[in-house]
């Protein structure tokens, strides 16, 4: 039986009587077959000859989380299967993403034995570049889920959910196509008497999930239990080294991870490394088989970690001058400095200006969007002036042409603000922020929170739920954090527990000069501070009540 509440959660999110029992158990059994992705039989009967005969295969990953992740699954197993096979992750700084003409030269420097080249994570936007490495008598398959071009590459097979994908599966991350591809192969190798050895899914299946958080793909259909499920087997069936960094991120082992540990601690640490250094060093780390060599890894990128923050910080500040409200959108550029971390520091300004963000260092740079607004297509409308751009509705990167900077920031603009003229009820009512629910003091209890545990993971998709009182009042504020950056409240009405709003300690005083009954909106949290478990408010929003809203106070 569920709760009530939970019951009204469903019914808001469109989750019918249908759908309901595959949503709440998201389990292993309910994954799609392993061939179920379209291409993926074919790139299967590409590799497994030259798995069969030892011919080298080189997987062309990616430098973010997921391309690492996908790398790392498909290359463990293929090796497995007993092929020879190495991953490439190309360098940010000196060549740039995806399949590029310097990142191909260089590997066939590195493999000049290369016979079959598998791209994870991207090549759908990379025709010219697959026409190069086939024209040297080696084969390709490209396995990406971004969104194509103009153009598809015409490979030896090629699998991408965006081109064609099976109920459920359209969302996959460049991981979780890898995940169904190294599936496939399995089950292929057994069928002809390659393999005979134990399973080893799990661990993968770990990777899977985690790139899948990172990605920030919709949490729905297969994406939910990849997640799920990774989540839950995390301590016994993630790689060595993802274990290490996890405890090196401060995580106690006592319980599972949650999505939001996938989101905010171990995929910032493996972004880190091909920001400021090089992704080979967070594949290292997830193939790590030494416990010993896997911890120190684990500090070395949780060291790198560190350094982004500061670099992240920094490239903020030096373009504070050219952020600005008011515009359909922001572009920003530095002639100078550090291009690992323009993802973030757009993600960041995007997240206070609500528009289409776009921040690049000398020609290289990267867009993230709220919703209602589509990235690739406003990239493609500026298309004239880049070299090239990929990505999917919420983010992307690009290179801008010598000299077109201007150029790139108008057309960019003009096609932003073209979208927000189609779109603009949606992405208005997307900007103003409601409660899924507004609850009564007496629902707030522990109870329920465990009862919400029933809709989890949570993450793009299926978010946490979001929380109203209307009209309380605060009896006590007070910054806390080391440096006093967060807040902590108390309420008139006693029966409110406690709240937290983090990164709003500066708040505090104002708050305490205007005394006046407040809807606030909130997440649920359970602590042990202090005592026994509790109930916690996480505050999002605290505004000033209307006058008919103010009966909790």
């Amino acid at each position: 039986m569920l709760h009530p509440i939970v019951e009204r959660l469903l019914e808001l999110r469109g989750i019918g009587a249908e759908e309901r029992e595959a949503y709440l158990d998201p389990s292993l059994a309910r994954l799609a077959r392993v061939d179920a992705l379209p291409g993926v039989r074919e790139a299967v009967e590409v590799i497994l000859p030259f798995v069969r005969e030892g011919r080298k295969i080189v997987v062309y990953g990616d430098y973010d989380c997921d391309g690492v992740c996908a790398s790392a699954i498909l290359v463990s197993a293929l090796r497995r299967l007993g092929a020879s096979a190495d991953a490439f992750v190309p360098d940010r700084f000196k060549e740039g993403y995806g399949l590029t003409a310097a990142a191909i030269e260089r590997l066939f420097g590195e493999h000049p034995d290369v016979a079959l080249v598998v791209t994870v994570d991207n090549g759908i936007s990379s025709a010219r570049e697959v026409a190069a490495i086939k024209a040297r008598g080696v084969a390709v398959v490209v396995t990406d889920h971004h969104l194509p071009g103009a153009e598809l590459p015409v490979a030896d097979a090629l699998v991408n959910p965006r081109v064609a994908a099976a109920p459920g599966c359209a969302d996959l991350c460049g991981a979780g196509v890898a995940f169904f591809l190294a599936g496939a192969l399995v089950q292929a190798a057994q069928a002809e008497g390659l393999y005979s050895g134990g399973k080893f899914a799990a661990p993968l299946l770990v990777l899977a999930g985690l790139a899948t958080v990172a990605d920030i793909m919709p949490l729905r259909g297969q994406n939910r239990i990849l997640v799920a499920q990774s989540l839950a087997n995390f301590w016994r069936c993630a790689p060595l080294g993802l274990k290490e960094l996890m405890r090196s991120a401060s995580r106690v082992a006592a319980s599972a991870p949650s999505a939001r540990d996938y989101g905010f601690l171990l995929s910032p640490r493996i972004n880190a490394t091909g920001r400021l250094e090089s992704a080979a060093l967070a594949y290292n780390l997830l193939m790590e088989e030494d416990r010993e060599v896997a911890r120190n890894l684990a500090v070395r990128v949780n060291g790198i970690n560190g350094r982004r923050q500061t670099e992240e910080r920094e490239l903020a500040v030096a373009l504070q001058s050219q952020i600005a409200s008011g515009r359909p959108a922001c572009v920003a550029h530095l002639e100078k400095g550090n291009t690992g971390v323009v993802g973030i520091v757009a993600a960041r300004v995007m997240e206070r200006l609500g528009v289409p963000v776009a921040v690049a260092v000398g020609d290289t740079g990267s867009v993230r969007a709220p919703d209602g607004y589509n990235v690739h297509d406003a990239l493609a409308a500026a298309g004239d002036a880049l070299d090239r751009f990929g990505g999917h509705a919420a983010a992307g990167g690009f290179t801008v042409k010598e000299g077109r900077f201007d150029d790139f920031s108008r057309l960019f603009t003009e096609a932003c603000a073209a979208q927000y003229a189609a779109g603009r009820e949606a992405i208005e009512r997307a900007k103003a922020l409601e409660p899924d629910l507004w609850l009564e003091p007496g629902d707030l209890t522990l109870e329920l929170y465990d009862a919400l545990r029933v809709l989890e993971p949570f993450g793009e998709g299926n978010a946490e739920p979001v929380f109203g009182l209307r009209g309380v009042r605060f009896s006590d504020a007070k910054p806390i954090g080391a440096e006093g950056q967060h807040a902590t409240f108390a309420f008139v009405n006693k029966s409110i527990p406690r709240a937290v709003w983090w990164n709003h300690g500066a708040d505090v005083e104002a708050i305490r000069a205007h005394d006046v009954p407040r809807d606030v909106l909130f997440t649920l949290l359970e602590s042990d501070y202090g005592g026994d478990p509790h109930l916690e408010l996480k505050l999002i929003v605290a505004r000033v009540a209307v006058p008919e809203t103010a009966k909790n106070a």
